[in-house]
């Protein structure tokens, strides 16, 4: 069993990582081109509308591999996980489908005007179905993310014990969520930023080749404005995500910042360190006082709890969900009197982690207490990862932000082109923003383990009745299809980027023309 789920959680997190390469591209680039061609509508500068159809092309591209590697992660929740697409469907069900009515069909609709409406619709309608484009994919994004989002802080829904499933009992709560709406800003700023990235890197390889000149610095100085706040927002909302996470998902920020202990408020931040896993201690670790007590908790007296406090109260929640799980048992055997059902409301809430007993002991409510102290420390992810992945994360951000103010400082100063050292950081920088979102997004998950649903639905339950053989072969047909998918992605895209703006005749000018012109 412990081996299909974790084949299982390895073929959803490998298809998750793919499918959000190209995620944030399309979240991003959508605005960029929706700015350049409002520039082009405002100016009437030929310029900014070869810039839209150019970046245009890519960001199709980018588009198109994005949405077909979406499609296999739904099937997943059918095939690999059908107990959990059965307790959450009442809840997943409502914002996957407005995703897909309104979201999706509003997206790809306008993708088709944009492709092809340059000839058909006027400058005005052209312009309202790209906006409504970017509006589309960002509206796509929000209703995904508050339904990721309730795993993470499942409110707004009641346990029925004979459905056995999640019920919602306010689509206003789940909506409302708020580790949704901010998992939903600092993902789309995200996208934002790479966005910006992908443009300005791609705008620094023309400048260094001295080539399309006017065409780069113009994209060059869209894409420094417009990353800088987008990474602006990014670490803004990263800090406020920090501190929905000190109040909802105590266990994910412990764990990485590798706090084993509840330390006096407000807690030292680990700056560097190695976390010991087996002795529940950091090795050559180097603090910054108070920084922590701070960010999570936004005060000078509230304490951030440590993992062994955390495990202890675990174990009281442990206990309490094998008498939930027993009360359960008569519920569904038939004893349905008040009683019964009063006592089960009062624990039903730490029926989860009773669940956590079930790889270890055939009957949940004779767990004996190795099985208990197992189910406990299951409780508790793996620091190590967490701890890096963080790391990781914040210092490809802090370097962004210093590229993006360097940018814009450039751009302001009109001295675009002028630091080939920069051109070339910045066009090496490419991949950093794909680094820090995908151990963004490890962090978000792996983080909420042993959980499928924070709290409610350990991932061991949810798993369907498949064989090692059976997953395994999905993993392999899976991965082979998405790395052919990667490749015809990376291929049109260097291609395209190469040949670049000049290869395409724009009116009755190319753009070498168009430089002389208007550069």
């Amino acid at each position: 069993m412990d081996n299909i789920v974790d084949l299982s959680r390895f073929q959803f997190a490998m298809t998750a990582m793919y499918h959000f390469i190209f995620v944030p591209l399309t979240l991003g680039l959508v605005w960029i081109l929706a700015i350049m061609e409002s520039l082009y509508v405002m100016t009437n500068k030929q310029v900014y509308k070869d810039m839209t159809k150019f970046w245009g092309k890519l960001f199709g591209i980018n588009f198109a591999i994005g949405v077909t590697t979406g499609l296999t992660m739904e099937f997943q929740f059918g095939t690999n996980w059908a107990y959990y697409s059965h307790y959450v469907g009442d809840i997943f069900g409502a914002p996957l489908a407005i995703e897909g009515m309104m979201a999706f069909f509003l997206e790809s609709t306008f993708v088709g005007l944009f492709f092809f409406g340059w000839d058909r619709l006027s400058k005005i309608q052209h312009l309202g179905a790209t906006w409504l484009v970017a509006f589309g994919s960002n509206l796509s994004a929000l209703w995904i993310l508050i339904a990721n989002g309730w795993m993470q802080n499942p409110i707004g829904a009641e346990f029925n014990y004979e459905t056995m499933r999640m019920e919602m009992s306010s689509f206003t709560d789940l909506i409302f969520n708020p580790v949704a709406q901010v998992k939903f800003v600092h993902t789309v700023s995200s996208g934002y930023t790479a966005a910006a990235m992908f443009v300005l890197a791609i705008s620094s390889y023309y400048l260094l080749k001295g080539r399309d000149i006017a065409f780069a610095k113009r994209s060059f100085a869209i894409a420094a404005a417009f990353g800088l706040a987008g990474i602006t927002s990014t670490i803004i909302l990263g800090d406020e995500s920090g501190y929905e996470l000190g109040d909802v998902q105590k266990v994910k920020l412990a764990a990485i910042e590798a706090e084993w202990e509840t330390a006096p408020a407000p807690a030292s931040f680990t700056l560097i360190g190695i976390p010991n896993q087996k002795e529940q201690k950091n090795d050559y670790a180097i603090h910054i006082p108070y920084a922590l007590g701070i960010i999570a908790t936004r005060s000078l007296d509230k304490q951030v709890i440590g993992l062994k406090d955390l495990a202890a109260k675990h174990e009281v929640r442990v206990r309490n969900g094998m008498i939930a799980y027993g009360l359960l048992q008569k519920l569904r055997g038939g004893d349905k009197s008040p009683e019964n059902i009063a006592a089960f409301d009062k624990v039903k809430k730490d029926l989860g982690y009773g669940l956590l007993l079930t790889p270890y002991a055939p009957n949940v409510v004779d767990a004996t207490e190795a099985n208990i102290q197992q189910a406990v420390e299951d409780s508790i992810p793996q620091v190590a990862p967490l701890y890096f992945s963080f790391r990781i994360m914040v210092g490809c951000g802090v370097l962004m932000l210093f590229i993006f103010l360097f940018a814009f400082y450039t751009s302001a100063r009109h001295r675009i082109g002028k630091n080939k050292l920069f051109l070339r950081i910045a066009l090496y920088s490419l991949p950093l923003p794909w680094i820090a979102i995908e151990t963004g997004w490890f962090i978000a998950e792996y983080g909420r383990q042993p959980w499928a649903v924070g709290e409610i639905l350990p991932t061991h339950v949810g798993v369907s009745s498949l064989s090692s053989g059976q997953v395994l072969t999905s993993i392999i047909a899976i991965g082979a299809f998405y790395t052919v998918l990667l490749c015809i992605e990376m291929f049109l895209m260097f291609r395209f980027a190469r040949l670049g703006p000049s290869s395409m005749k724009t009116g009755r000018y190319h753009f070498e023309q168009l430089e002389n012109k208007q550069g």
